[in-house]
């Protein structure tokens, strides 16, 4: 039976730290893994737009020698014509070795992964998961600041349709120390499930705010994100709402020498791009660390190593 990723939660710490471990070796001797996917396909299944993690996943499978196939938009698929997602992964599936797909509607991959005969990777969700996002913000973690236990998180932004948030608050809730710090406007507070569940319920310490400025000086992390047009029913609400916290260099004064900012793009305008020069702004890196990841991911799923190149 094919094993799917459709929430962090379906890998153990353990598995974690093992696809970490996996891509900072790939990091460092790519041509170890040139071949490992060879007469291996990946479809790509994007019923919503995507620039990142389309093409990290893309960039992931050729890297590994592997092909690609699939869409980028629902238009441009039999999903117009009105196919559901199960009749297309049950046909797509029986043309590729594994499946990352993205979906504007929470809970689509898994009725994929229920009609498919191949691992299907969860790209994207609604509002609900992002789970190889929360991979790529693992492992910029890692790299960056060393650890993952001890650390006060800050998430800025749009925190009720974030699925990048909910999902990175899901994993770091399992390690040692961790603090949050829920930076939003009342509109877009943190939904009452995941607080509820991820925080509380483990006991976490946690704060609330309005103000970038009032906390920016506790964090170790300062993850931003963009207040989301397409999660809006109503476009007045999304304008008076999506400048409300736009980080600058003056903002950043206030900061640790250490914080890092992170941010899974795409940026609109809530990062300055003056702070893009500040070595603690490590957006950029973040993304280019997605595409390690993701290969480690590919594999895993697979069953492939680089020693054997074969099915463990």
């Amino acid at each position: 039976m094919s094993r799917h990723l459709l929430n962090i939660l379906d890998l153990s710490v353990t598995e974690i730290d093992e696809l970490i471990a996996t891509a900072d070796d790939i990091l460092a001797c790519p041509e170890k893994y040139r071949e490992v996917c060879k007469y291996k396909t990946l479809a790509t299944l994007f019923f919503e737009p995507s620039t990142r993690t389309r093409l990290s996943f893309e960039s992931a499978m050729l890297s590994l020698g592997g092909n690609v196939l699939g869409f980028s938009d629902s238009a441009s698929s039999s999903a117009k014509k009105g196919e559901s997602v199960a009749d297309t992964v049950a046909i797509v599936s029986g043309y590729a070795d594994i499946i990352a797909m993205r979906h504007p509607k929470e809970g689509a991959p898994l009725v994929a992964s229920e009609h498919s005969r191949v691992p299907v990777i969860n790209a994207g969700d609604g509002g609900h998961h992002h789970p190889t996002q929360t991979l790529t913000d693992l492992l910029t973690i890692r790299h960056e600041k060393g650890r993952f236990d001890g650390l006060t998180v800050g998430l800025c932004g749009d925190l009720k349709f974030g699925r990048t948030v909910h999902s990175l608050i899901e994993a770091l809730s399992r390690y040692e120390g961790i603090r949050f710090v829920l930076i939003s406007p009342e509109e877009l507070k943190l939904p009452s499930f995941v607080k509820q569940t991820y925080i509380k319920e483990k006991g976490l310490p946690y704060s609330q705010s309005t103000s970038l400025e009032e906390v920016i000086g506790e964090l170790d992390i300062l993850y931003m994100t963009r207040v989301q047009r397409e999660r809006f029913f109503n476009e007045e609400e999304y304008l008076r709402l999506k400048d409300s916290y736009i980080l600058t260099p003056e903002k950043m004064r206030l900061a640790k020498e250490d914080m890092i900012v992170m941010h899974p793009l795409p940026r609109v305008n809530e990062i300055a791009v003056e702070v893009d020069d500040d070595p603690r702004a490590c957006y950029f890196r973040q993304a280019y660390y997605g595409k390690f990841i993701r290969m480690a991911l590919i594999m895993k799923l697979l069953g492939l190593s680089a020693e054997k190149g074969e099915t463990v």
